[in-house]
């Protein structure tokens, strides 16, 4: 089987970990920090916060921002289903802004009309989280720009695009929004096992997010609220839950970080040849943003609507390990509960009956890339 994701682990990053639980620390020591710094280098951010997942960064994210009861959240249909959630469990309402049918983003011109029909109705969001699907990073300076006039935050959910670019800046480095979120899951661009890191610009959203993270707890004296007491002392100045990374996955996470670019233009030159290969199937390549250059975590075709199951099913049965990413969040049975219904976002789910997610990853070579390509074409055929 070529499966659609892969993680690359090499003997640098055993012997990191291994090094690691030899040491005096498997959690709350150096390696967090490390991590956490290298991030921040990579995306040209002051402050970065791990923690154990991306759900976590976003909930933490959406904490530090103040979102709860009475507040709205706006992402996008196509995302892993975490995106809306972390609404819900602020306490917030959720929409939704359709997607651009071309690069599967948060579409601009949808949420420009969305926006100014919520001012004239009173019901602006909170905050706006447009999704940078596959790696390829959203029209960020139009929907920051737009987030600016009408007095909402932005929170980029990077889970897919460490490494990426908008605008000859890394992604990640927030000159558009207060906080991006990326995910270190092992079929992400680099792996922490299980993780997620929020950065931002913001010392004070960064120590709100290091609080949130860690149960609300601190020891820090400058934050105490009262008298000085014994080095034993510390204060719950919030409610927050044990977001924490551990050490192991941190000390997986500083080797993998020194491959980034690597894994990045491999990515990069597989999808290219992908375009090349698949010029003349009956299959929609992926969209591409001028301003922009993808981490491509995810290639994703569209086929004929009607055969997407017989192809996809003949993918599988011949050894590719194709998947598909992702349902349309507003129709899955928990959010229809909310009033959201079939037929409301035409171009997710337009997207959603046609995409197929084909092979992708550092290790995958141009044989297994030929393969993909000989299993499509007798299944389109």
């Amino acid at each position: 089987m070529i499966p659609y994701g892969r993680q690359d682990i090499r003997q640098e990053d055993i012997d990191s970990v291994v090094a690691t639980l030899k040491s005096d620390f498997l959690t709350q020591g150096p390696q967090v920090p490390a991590f956490e710094k290298s991030v921040a280098t990579a995306t040209g951010a002051s402050h970065c916060v791990a923690s154990n997942s991306a759900t976590s960064s976003l909930h933490v994210a959406c904490r530090a921002l103040g979102l709860g009861p009475g507040d709205l959240l706006w992402t996008s249909p196509i995302t892993f289903v975490a995106s809306a959630n972390v609404g819900h469990l602020c306490g917030a309402d959720v929409d939704f802004v359709d997607i651009d049918p071309e690069t599967f983003n948060m579409s601009s011109t949808e949420l420009a009309d969305k926006l100014t029909r919520a001012q004239k109705d009173w019901c602006l969001p909170k905050i706006i989280m447009p999704v940078h699907m596959c790696g390829l990073s959203a029209d960020m300076a139009v929907i920051g720009a737009l987030a600016k006039e009408f007095g909402v935050s932005v929170i980029e959910d990077a889970s897919h695009a460490i490494g990426g670019k908008y605008g000859n800046q890394p992604v990640g480095a927030c000159p558009h929004s207060d906080i991006a979120v990326f995910s270190f899951h092992p079929v992400k661009i680099v792996t922490t096992a299980e993780g997620g890191a929020a950065t931002t610009q913001d010392a004070e959203l960064a120590e709100k997010m290091e609080l949130f993270r860690s149960h609300g707890v601190t020891r820090r004296q400058d934050l105490y609220r009262g008298a000085d007491h014994g080095g034993w002392y510390y204060q719950q100045l919030e409610l927050g839950l044990n977001y924490r990374m551990t050490e192991l996955q941190a000390a997986l996470g500083v080797s993998q970080m020194t491959r980034l670019d690597e894994y990045v233009a491999r990515r990069n030159a597989l999808a290219d040849r992908y375009d090349k290969l698949l010029t003349d199937l009956p299959v929609d390549k992926p969209g591409r943003l001028e301003r922009a250059e993808s981490a491509f975590h995810l290639y994703v075709i569209r086929v004929d609507a009607a055969r997407r199951r017989a192809i996809f099913d003949h993918l599988r049965a011949n050894g590719i390990g194709v998947n598909v990413h992702y349902i349309p969040v507003h129709t899955q049975p928990y959010w229809q509960r909310f009033g959201f219904r079939v037929g409301q976002f035409p171009a997710s789910e337009d997207y959603y009956a046609r995409a197929i997610s084909i092979p992708l990853y550092p290790g995958m070579t141009e044989a297994d890339q030929d393969e993909v390509v000989r299993v499509l074409t007798e299944a389109l055929a």
